[in-house]
């Protein structure tokens, strides 16, 4: 299965007490980039979110967005700090001798004292929050990954077409190839006929010469070469699997195979056809920037 390194996924959790959205996407990139925005309170799990979608993701830039809502309402409690608070005592004890007054502290008035008595949030249950936490984000990865999935399956289909006819337009430069050696040597023949008139021609300097322009011409390791490329790039589509990079790397030496084509090119329709496999090949190798 081919996946492209575009994707979209989201799936939401939610129970009684909290809401849980994941959403994510992503663009091409060479190698993995995972960015993970969510609430604080959540920093704790990154490191596991992160290894989660490492198992399904190995490149791309990926974007994910982790939101939270808590349905809760009574999740503050009181807490009291009763060494301060006996800290407190000990000083009005202390300014009590020290100015001669009454010491008459109440429970109330400590009570008011900074920090005593303040309000906390409880402690959330790491286990069941990273339960809910993991389940919505391998939901949500399932769906970004069949996402990829779909749009590699285009891509696939699309650069199949594009690789089969290149193939044609090689059967087309095979077959054109041996045709040119035959009309140079026809028009050398002529034109030496033309020049030394009723004079015989000396067959031997022109199979040299033909030999010499077959050298300069020649584009036969090329045609063998860039058409091997191109029968592993289909079996590697076909194969499936991560194989962006390995693409990416036989369609640049298949631009060089071609660029070696067009140099050699000593005919007006050969070089059409080299420019126009030229093309191709970059179409080829743009789309094989949005693979996995």
């Amino acid at each position: 299965m081919i996946k492209s390194m575009t994707g979209f996924g989201r799936y939401e959790t939610v129970t009684e007490e909290y809401k849980i959205s994941v959403e994510m996407k992503a663009v091409n990139h060479r190698y993995l980039d995972l960015s993970i925005k969510m609430p604080k309170k959540f920093s704790f799990f990154e490191a596991g979110i992160r290894t989660l979608l490492k198992n399904d993701i190995q490149r791309g830039k990926v974007d994910v967005f982790i939101s939270y809502e808590d349905y809760t309402e009574n999740k503050l409690c009181l807490k009291y700090n009763s060494a301060l608070a006996a800290e407190y005592m000990e000083y009005f004890a202390s300014m009590e001798k020290q100015f001669g007054i009454q010491n008459d502290i109440t429970v109330s008035a400590l009570a008011n004292c900074p920090e005593v008595l303040k309000m906390a949030e409880e402690p959330e249950d790491e286990d069941q929050m990273w339960i809910l936490l993991s389940k919505t984000v391998e939901e949500a990865a399932k769906r970004f990954v069949e996402t990829r999935k779909t749009e590699g399956e285009t891509l696939k289909v699309d650069l199949l077409l594009k690789l089969n006819y290149m193939s044609e337009i090689l059967d087309f430069i095979e077959e054109r190839s041996p045709k040119i050696l035959a009309e140079y040597r026809t028009k050398l023949e002529d034109k030496v006929r033309e020049m030394l008139e009723s004079a015989s021609i000396d067959d031997g300097r022109i199979a040299t010469e033909v030999t010499i322009f077959a050298d300069k011409i020649c584009v036969d390791e090329e045609t063998v070469r860039l058409r091997s490329h191109i029968e592993n790039t289909m079996t590697e589509l076909k194969n499936g699997g991560i194989v962006g990079r390995k693409l990416d790397f036989i369609a640049q030496e298949m631009n060089r195979e071609a660029n070696t084509i067009l140099s050699k090119a000593n005919d007006l329709e050969i070089s059409d056809k080299a420019i126009i496999l030229k093309t191709e090949i970059e179409k080829v190798r743009e789309q094989i920037q949005n693979i996995e």
